[in-house]
């Protein structure tokens, strides 16, 4: 279903907080929306890359990263493996890169930033807590919305899916 983030605004004023204006598009898909699972975690993508390996289909997987500018939480090796993995998308409030490969991955991507140095591995981070960055508090469970013009957040699922039709 084609959506814009400015008219999910206008219809559900009371239902929705818009992060700050930060986030670059990344991926090949410039819209997305899903369930928000979340991950915190500071220049250490373990826990990025073990969730995007697994089954996400409806979902977006939300990083705060600190808005590290130093260390990627993501590349095209992770981003491929969430594609196969049927993730709606991936926003992270730090960097990703190889920029070149993921805007060829049908995948939304959204993050702060490029930067060309991979993270180390140390296991370290928290799985569904409740983030707060660009203004807007971000919990697991709740539905998140990017395409171009900006990223919003609500409890609801603004977008139900059609109800089948029997005939």
């Amino acid at each position: 279903m084609k959506y814009s983030t400015p008219d999910l605004c206008d219809d559900n004023p009371d239902s929705i907080n818009v992060l700050d204006a930060m986030f670059t598009s990344y991926g090949a898909r410039d819209s997305f929306f899903g369930e928000i699972v979340t991950i915190k975690c500071f220049e250490d993508n373990s826990l990025v890359k073990d969730n995007l390996g697994k089954p996400g289909a409806g979902k977006v997987l939300v990083v705060d990263g600190g808005g590290s500018l130093r260390r990627a939480l993501l590349g095209d090796l992770i981003a491929t493996n969430a594609f196969d993995n049927k993730w709606e998308g991936i926003i992270i409030y730090g960097c990703v890169r190889d920029v070149e490969v993921l805007a060829n991955i049908d995948i939304g991507i959204q993050a702060i930033g490029s930067v060309p140095l991979k993270t180390e591995k140390r296991g370290v981070g928290e799985l569904n807590i409740p983030l707060r960055f660009g203004g807007v508090s971000i919990v697991p469970g709740d539905y998140i919305y990017a395409d171009i013009n900006g990223v919003i957040v609500s409890p609801d699922n603004l977008i139900p899916q059609e109800k089948e039709i029997i005939a």
